[in-house]
């Protein structure tokens, strides 16, 4: 397995962009809330607590400012809109109960106002307290604010000021916003990335489906301009293979032509030879050179064959085969089979078999077909009970060309191309040639296509 493999990036553009967006945006979001949620608190107490300190702050100015006899008159002037001011000889707030950051805020407002030294007692709670007997506490929504600072006279100036809760649910609220705001743009990304993602797809699937058989496979360009200039490239450069491969095939019929041509005149020719034991070599030795030659040219013309797939029972295929094996007294056996119906081009297919069948005739003896359905493909299987191939070359002997050392060679009649040809043809339907050694001894021929390829 590969380090790409094994990497927890996701594999695909799309997945990619999606992650690093996300990823980049869900930082950005969260500085974001911090900071919001910063400012937020700055606010509400500037506008929660701000007013009551300064308020305070100024009642004390007033206080120190006033003759003795005047300051019962100015504290009944300011115990009115939700604050209670007294003058007492204690703070009557516990230094557990304290607030150091209240206290200095309340410190820097009284130096504002020009109240000079003192000691000061600030907390926030929210216990009723009493007037002429009576309960009093601040409505639902505020909480009391309890002040003290100690004057020159040695008295305690003291508060209960009403200020508005601090909203229990702004932070609820403040990241149900961010994060609506991150799915929301992180929907629209995920979005751009499939739109940007969607004609790569479709050019790798264009890539997959070609295989320079048919007419080339057209991308509808689409996307930015860079991808769509890709497109269009990728469209231009099957037009230039299929172009190529047609003068391909063109220079090999001109090829077979020029060279079928003079064969047969010079086995004309060869077959009034004398002695007859050297003109029969020559003549075999001249089939030979034309069977090669029609293998190469099958071979090479494989992938481009013009002749239309067409629905086609390849069990009654396989039968109608066997049969014309049998009739020349061939060791040729077929099993029952269920009618299979696939789109093939009939001949090709025919001559791949043929190719297996005189393989398995050549070097096992004998050859038994059979057609049947394996989950997703239709297999066509031929049977031998030869020596079988070694597993180390399994793979080799479907190379163009390459015989094995034992009896597989050349001396027996075979050019090395009869299961490359196989092979080829099984790739035009979409399928492949797999061979497999028996267990009971002898090799195994398959030619798989795929069940979609059905026709019925």
């Amino acid at each position: 397995m590969s380090a790409f493999s094994r990497s927890p990036w996701p594999r695909s553009l799309a997945g990619r962009m999606t992650l690093l967006i996300g990823l980049a945006l869900l930082v950005a979001q969260l500085a974001n809330f911090a900071l919001l949620l910063n400012e937020r608190q700055k606010l509400s107490l500037a506008q929660n607590e701000g007013p009551a300190i300064t308020r305070f702050a100024g009642v004390a100015a007033d206080i120190a400012q006033a003759q003795p006899i005047f300051r019962s008159a100015v504290i009944a002037d300011n115990s009115h809109r939700g604050a209670r001011f007294a003058l007492a000889a204690d703070a009557g707030i516990a230094a557990q109960d304290r607030d150091g950051g209240l206290e200095a805020k309340l410190r820097q407002a009284l130096t504002d106002a020009g109240v000079q030294g003192g000691d000061v007692r600030a907390t926030l709670v929210a216990p009723a307290a009493r007037r002429d007997g009576r309960a009093w506490s601040p409505p639902p929504d505020m909480r009391m604010m309890r002040l003290a600072v100690k004057g020159g006279d040695g008295q305690w100036l003291i508060a209960r000021i009403a200020t508005p809760k601090r909203d229990p649910w702004f932070t609820v609220r403040i990241a149900a916003a961010t994060l609506l705001l991150y799915l929301i743009v992180l929907g629209a990304a995920i979005w751009i990335a499939r739109r940007l993602a969607r004609p790569l797809r479709d050019l790798t699937n264009a890539a997959e489906r070609f295989r320079g058989r048919d007419d080339p496979v057209a991308v509808e360009p689409s996307g930015p301009d860079d991808l769509r200039q890709a497109i269009e490239a990728f469209n231009a450069m099957n037009r230039r293979v299929i172009a190529l491969l047609d003068e391909k095939d063109r220079m090999l019929g001109a090829i077979g032509h020029d060279l079928r041509t003079p064969l047969a005149s010079l086995r004309i020719r060869v077959e009034a030879m004398e002695p007859e034991e050297e003109r029969e070599a020559a003549v075999a030795k001249i089939t030979e050179i034309i069977a090669m030659l029609e293998d190469i040219l099958v071979l090479a013309r494989s992938g481009r064959a013009r002749e239309e797939a067409r629905p086609m029972d390849v069990a009654a295929l396989a039968e109608a085969l066997v049969e014309e094996y049998r009739e020349l007294g061939q060791s040729v056996e077929c099993a029952d089979s269920p009618r299979q119906v696939l789109a093939v081009q009939v001949n090709l297919l025919r001559r791949a078999l043929r190719n297996l069948i005189d393989n398995a005739l050549k070097y096992g003896g004998g050859a038994e077909v059979s057609v049947a359905r394996t989950g997703d493909e239709v297999a066509l299987r031929v049977a031998d009970r030869g020596p079988g191939i070694a597993p180390d070359q399994l793979a080799q002997v479907l190379q163009p060309f390459y015989r094995l050392e034992s009896s597989r060679s050349r001396a027996t009649g075979g050019s090395g191309l009869g299961l490359a040809i196989a092979q080829a043809i099984a790739e035009s339907h979409g399928g492949r040639l797999t061979l497999e050694n028996r267990p009971e001894g002898g090799l195994a021929a398959t030619l798989r296509f795929p069940a979609m390829r059905a026709a019925g």
